[in-house]
């Protein structure tokens, strides 16, 4: 099988703080991976890493050169409008038509020339999926960008990604706390453990894909308890 992210006996540390310890990872072509563990396990430093924003410090680290990442905080810029912040980086010819279908697709035709402080938090992110977007990467970064959002507009922001990728077909790797929310939107759950691989699992259910599915019940609880949290959260829901 063809890969369009390799990791082999990836390490990286922080003064004498070891963050990621040897870790093997494989993303293929398309393929959607969420990474899910605790705080500080190394979840955003490998993205880091995979965006080429850090080094590692030992291992093999292979990924297209097309990437794209879309971070918790939209980071436009304020004083440019909507589609120049979509266009930051294209060619002049053709930028502004580049963005402009861009944000048809994300649902923001009528703001192209609306400033980012007058975006909800939604809207904003939306621009920023469309600014990673419109270059068609073949790889998509995602670092929690749904963490910000309120539970309407995250469920919102979860159809609008889905229908994306499937559309675009980039190699996505999801950051998140959520596991919810790893399960709805990934072909495979990874998890961390210890700046290594803990478990991975991937998802393929009978049914629909939806929190009423007793397969995306089972698959929760397994990962909640790989990471160690399954009993905690049993005893918050039955408060």
């Amino acid at each position: 099988m063809s890969t369009a992210v390799r990791v082999r006996a990836l390490t990286k540390s922080f003064g004498d703080r070891t963050v990621l310890n040897g870790l093997d990872l494989d993303i293929a072509p398309g393929e959607f991976v969420a990474l899910i563990g605790e705080s500080g396990c190394g979840k955003t430093t490998l993205l880091r890493l995979l965006a080429g924003l850090d080094e590692p410090d030992g291992g093999d680290l292979a990924a297209p050169p097309e990437r794209a990442v879309v971070f918790q905080e939209h980071r436009l810029l304020p004083w440019r409008p909507v589609w120049q912040n979509v266009a930051v980086g294209l060619p002049r010819a053709g930028a502004r038509d580049a963005a402009t279908r861009a944000l048809a697709e994300v649902g923001l035709t009528g703001h192209a020339d609306a400033w980012p402080a007058t975006l909800s938090g939604g809207e904003a992110q939306r621009v920023a999926l469309a600014r990673a977007l419109v270059r068609e990467p073949r790889l998509l970064l995602l670092d929690e960008p749904f963490a910000a959002l309120d539970a309407l507009t995250r469920i919102k922001m979860h159809a609008l990604v889905r229908r994306l990728v499937e559309h675009h077909r980039p190699a996505v790797l999801l950051v998140t706390h959520d596991v919810d929310e790893a399960i709805l939107l990934a072909d495979r759950v990874v998890a961390l453990r210890e700046g290594r691989l803990a478990a991975e699992h991937r998802v393929a259910f009978d049914g629909e894909r939806t929190r009423r599915n007793p397969e995306f019940e089972q698959l929760r609880y397994r990962l909640l308890a790989e990471l160690g949290v399954a009993a905690d959260a049993e005893l918050a829901e039955s408060r």
